[in-house]
């Protein structure tokens, strides 16, 4: 029973990640119809940005704020420079855009941090609590608190809001949304700043935890992305809930069969689901489709 709430608690923390990770892909997805193959790099641009600052002698807390910032406006300058620009092309080639955009980030960021991992302090002072026979660390504890306050801030900014409205609206039909005088150009910079700041939000949350590198943006947008079209391409709650299942597989995988498959195994069921929901288990609404 220890080893199985361990593992469970183990899954809960990675699942978390992996979750904010795909709400990144969800955010812009559901604006722009783009799919973001660098929001991986948003996430290790947050843990190498947050050492720099902190290492230069800025609190703690000044830092973490400055980084997410930093991060933000990377996000919105891509926006702006590249996939603004190729307005009208097709979805590969935008998707092709943002490998490219990726490998760019990965480059500079080689050359500025170099190819060693680097150690960010934790939140708060980082001592195992014991439960039950299992342990967790109070960063754990951070990342959990962290999606759900994501989850929660999302819920609120997309449904209670005048900014969520019109998010929604250009999701829904960007043309209609000009006509009301909305600018699907503003919300499409807004989604991918949005989308850059939980990139930079998940990176910070797991620097303590994983040492980042230049290169760590790689596994965790796979993994993202995995987790966005499990559950389902352009849904939030799909994207929490492929985000926790991958967790979960992966962390009972390494702990009861064995570490180097769980990849593998991993992959497969997702593959497995995909046979059975090919739109994944919670599909995207086709809110205003087929209507009038």
């Amino acid at each position: 029973m220890g080893d199985f709430l361990q593992f469970s608690i183990t899954g809960l923390t990675i699942g978390s990640i992996y979750a904010i990770v795909a709400l990144g892909f969800v955010t812009i997805y559901s604006v722009t119809k783009v799919i973001n193959l660098a929001q991986g790099e948003f996430v290790m641009l947050g843990g190498m940005i947050m050492f720099s600052l902190s290492s230069s002698g800025l609190p703690y807390w000044i830092s973490f704020i400055i980084t997410i910032i930093i991060v933000m406006v990377i996000g919105w300058v891509m926006e702006v420079a590249m996939i603004r620009r190729a307005k009208g092309a097709d979805a590969i080639s935008l998707i092709i855009l943002t490998i490219g955009a990726a490998i760019f980030i990965r480059g500079i960021s080689s050359m500025i941090w170099g190819k060693d991992q680097v150690r960010v302090a934790s939140f708060t002072a980082n001592e195992p609590i014991g439960i039950a026979g299992a342990t967790i660390t109070p960063q754990s504890i951070w990342i959990i608190l962290i999606m759900l306050m994501v989850v929660g801030g999302l819920y609120y900014l997309i449904d209670r809001t005048i900014v969520g409205k019109a998010f929604q609206a250009c999701s829904v039909n960007p043309v209609a949304a000009r006509l009301m005088g909305i600018s699907p150009k503003k919300m499409a910079s807004f989604s991918f700043t949005l989308s850059a700041g939980l990139g930079a939000l998940a990176g910070l949350a797991i620097a303590p935890i994983m040492f980042p590198a230049y290169d760590m943006g790689v596994m965790l947008g796979v993994k993202g992305f995995s987790a966005t079209i499990l559950g389902g391409l352009g849904s939030a709650p799909g994207a929490v809930l492929g985000g926790l299942i991958i967790g979960f597989l992966e962390s009972f995988s390494a702990g009861y069969i064995s570490s180097g498959l769980k990849d593998a195994i991993v992959f497969t069921a997702i593959l497995a689901i995909l046979l059975i929901r090919p739109s994944g288990i919670l599909r995207e609404k086709n809110v205003g489709k087929g209507g009038l």
